[in-house]
């Protein structure tokens, strides 16, 4: 019998440090080889109605459990995004006999998920007393970027920019009724350049095309999260922050070659040698430093991939399955 998970379902189970270690087990999982993932593939529709996105993954170990001994987990997500919004969903199968394990709605899988990884990048190459974050972008994805990075330093101030002087304050508003940041000072600011030039870490969640951070803006020792573009014709990040950074890492190599514009755009004026890139599995596993002096700036270009949404579905399966969530439906038994 497979599980049914709804939205209602996901949110009741996910918090974010939970999320954040399974994803650090999976991550150690891609470093040492032991998990697989297929980068992302689109169908866009005639007269660009849409976009068809699926992406796949193999996570070793038990629901939940990337680091345990067990037959892993294999999966895919698949969204469509068009004028209407974005519908999401990932099946989850047993890696011992291939059942079909759930059917989980995953929006907020998805924002979860996302944040975490910056959480996790965060907490191997951002330095250990940072304490001020400034985020650029207030949509959706930020809430989750702001919670994690909570959640892995002791952010005393967050600094918030968006195009949007009311959003902004709405946003703040948001966070503050966030879990994990009571008695943090969140700030709307006017410009992304004065949420850039105090803080120690930097996010970008944005849909820009064009940069929106300027490497001039960051101070020594500062590290970034770079999230929000994952096409290969849009960047957020500018050219003097790719030069500046003394470690580079990506979610995944071989999809920050197709879709990564933060550093395929550089790279196609000499600018970047993807040689310099390194996949988040090695820092997580001890084969490269994340951060190699204190005033080095680091820079985590995220993607999101296959590998992140199927440990997190392993994780929302085990503890619906603890909590008796969802619904069982005979399907591909």
């Amino acid at each position: 019998m497979a599980l049914v998970l709804r939205e209602a379902d996901v949110r009741a189970v996910l918090t974010m440090p939970a999320t954040i270690n399974v994803l650090e087990a999976a991550f150690r999982a891609q470093g040492s080889g032991n998990a697989r993932n297929q980068p992302r593939r689109r169908i866009v529709l005639p007269e660009a109605r849409g976009v068809l996105h699926m992406l796949s993954a193999y996570v070793p170990g038990t629901p939940g459990h990337p680091e345990a001994a067990g037959p892993g987990l294999v999966g895919f997500k698949a969204y469509t995004t068009t004028q209407d919004g974005a519908r999401f969903v990932v099946m989850l199968y047993s890696g011992e006999d291939g059942r079909l394990l759930a059917i989980i709605e995953a929006d907020w899988l998805g924002q979860m998920r996302t944040g975490a990884a910056s959480g996790l990048a965060t907490r191997y190459m951002a330095r250990n007393e940072a304490e001020t974050l400034g985020i650029i972008g207030t949509g959706g994805q930020a809430h989750t970027q702001v919670m994690a990075v909570c959640s892995v330093r002791r952010i005393q101030s967050v600094l918030v920019y968006g195009r949007n002087a009311e959003r902004r304050e709405r946003f703040c508003e948001e966070l503050a009724a966030m879990p994990g940041l009571d008695g943090v000072k969140l700030t709307p600011v006017a410009s992304a350049e004065e949420a850039v030039r105090p803080a120690d870490i930097v996010v970008t969640a944005t849909t820009a095309r064009e940069p929106v951070l300027s490497g001039d803006w960051l101070r020594d020792g500062t590290h970034i999260n770079a999230m929000g573009s994952n096409w290969r014709n849009r960047r957020e990040v500018d050219d003097t922050t790719i030069e500046r950074s003394a470690v580079i890492a990506v979610d995944a190599l071989d999809q920050a070659k197709i879709e990564a514009g933060d550093l395929i755009i550089p790279a196609e004026t000499g600018r970047f040698d993807f040689t310099r890139a390194v996949e988040l599995g090695a820092i997580v596993s001890g084969k490269t430093p994340g951060r190699p002096e204190a005033g080095s700036i680091t820079l985590f270009k995220s993607l999101g991939i296959a590998l992140e949404d199927v440990a997190t579905a392993g994780l929302v399966y085990t503890l619906a399955r603890e909590r008796s969530l969802g619904d069982e439906l005979a399907f591909l038994p």
